[in-house]
């Protein structure tokens, strides 16, 4: 099939490989394949900003939407350098699986500016976020497109979307985002949904490799939102972490690194550098030292073909999306390396995402333990079912995942047809 220059990137590249080999699988109906390769549509903005000396300067942002079989649009929002219109539509194709994957009555979206946000200061991100809340304000509603946060932003951009958006509305409406603060309608939970989330998919996979959790090595990428939380957890059930990094680097220390002194080491220095007992290592190296269970949870194209034959672990679990390069799947799988795929593993946080939209929905909130329970049942539910299918199949689990997210979004489009 051919291929859009104007979607061109490596990360839609490895979707689009992605789903056709899935749908090869599926022997998937050719005309269902060929919509599903494009994205139901996508948005270009502008979006200029009074900065702090005055001048104006013009940002792109972006918003696709991929699929709208299953229901309203969800997708995070991402702040970057590297986002472009590839990349976007790439992770709203993605979300599509994942929505569909884990149940919920979603398509995928995503969205995202180009800009450093560390480079802007706060008013400067207020009024970034309100611009381009402003300029996509067509393609977004609680039963239309359902934003939350992703790499760069936070809960405060959220309420400033939120906030933006219901004053063109005359009133409140909460259901427009997720991951919004508590006090504005968001939920118990959401902050660590995708860290937990992916703790629940690590021990579901552990046990079916008939493996103890407890005391093997663990090295985390990215200590952000899900890296951290992963980490936490982990170490409080007894795991080894011996390695972690951030955007600057990481550190190394193979008998483990205490997690609470970490915090405490970041919240005064900003950074995991400098750790005391710890050796200074970069990013790419900490990938390829000796561990069991390796997170990447950082951005993506981590794992390649250079450097998948020098992965340690037997379990890789991915919590970033598109940490791992088709041809470095091959290589984990021939290896016999365990990948948990993205689709599943960081699937928690949309789906603690739909709780918040349900009970924003309902105006009726539940309470954090409820919240818990049901996203373990979720994530428990969907990695046995892609478990199973890449047993039956003969397949590795990203395979059958795609499979089974994919699955589910072409019996939507065969049972509502093609308008007109």
């Amino acid at each position: 099939m051919a291929e859009l220059s104007e979607f061109d990137s490596s990360l839609h590249r490895t979707a689009l490989a992605q789903l056709d080999l899935a749908a090869a699988r599926l022997q998937l109906e050719p005309n269902v394949h060929q919509v599903l390769r494009l994205p139901r549509r996508a948005l270009v903005v502008s979006i200029p900003v009074r900065m702090d000396d005055g001048n104006t300067k013009v940002f792109l942002g972006y918003r696709v939407h991929h699929s709208t079989v299953l229901g309203p649009t969800k997708g995070g929002l991402r702040y970057d350098l590297g986002v472009n219109l590839g990349e976007t539509t790439a992770l709203a194709m993605l979300m599509t699986w994942k929505c569909a994957l884990m149940g919920l009555p979603y398509g995928g979206a995503k969205g995202g500016v180009r800009c450093n946000p560390r480079e802007l200061s706060k008013q400067e991100l207020e009024h970034l976020t309100r611009r381009y809340t402003t300029e996509i304000i067509l393609l977004i509603g609680p039963d239309l497109d359902i934003p939350a946060p992703d790499l760069g932003t936070d809960e405060q951009v959220m309420a400033w979307m939120m906030d933006t958006y219901s004053m063109t509305q005359g009133k409140s409406v909460p259901g427009v985002v997720t991951g919004k603060p508590l006090i504005v309608g968001g939920s118990a939970g959401r902050r660590e949904a995708t860290g937990r989330g992916l703790v629940y998919a690590l021990y579901q996979a552990a046990r079916r490799l008939g493996q103890d959790l407890r005391g093997r090595k663990v090295v985390v990428q990215g200590f952000g939102n899900v890296g951290s939380v992963a980490a936490r957890l982990l170490w409080r059930d007894d795991t080894v972490i011996a390695g972690i990094s951030d955007v600057k680097g990481g550190i190394w220390n193979p008998h483990g690194i205490d997690i609470r002194q970490l915090e405490a080491h970041i919240a005064e220095a900003g950074g995991v550098g400098g750790f005391p007992g710890a050796d200074p290592v970069s990013n790419a190296e900490l990938l390829e030292r000796p561990c069991d269970i390796l997170i990447p949870a950082a951005v993506g194209g981590q794992i390649r073909e250079d450097n998948a034959d020098r992965i340690k672990a037997t379990i890789v679990a991915e919590g970033a999306n598109g940490p791992t390069t088709p041809e470095a799947d091959v290589i984990l799988r021939d290896r016999g390396v365990t990948v948990i795929p993205d689709i599943v593993a960081n699937a928690g946080g949309v789906v603690v995402s739909y709780f918040e939209w349900v009970q924003g929905l309902q105006y009726y909130f539940w309470r954090e333990s409820e919240i818990v329970s049901r996203l373990q049942e979720v994530m428990t539910r969907a990695f046995n079912r892609v478990w199973a299918l890449g047993a039956k199949e003969g397949t590795d689990l990203r395979t059958a995942a795609l499979m089974e997210g994919i699955r589910r979004v072409a019996e939507g489009y065969r049972v509502r047809g093609l308008y007109p």
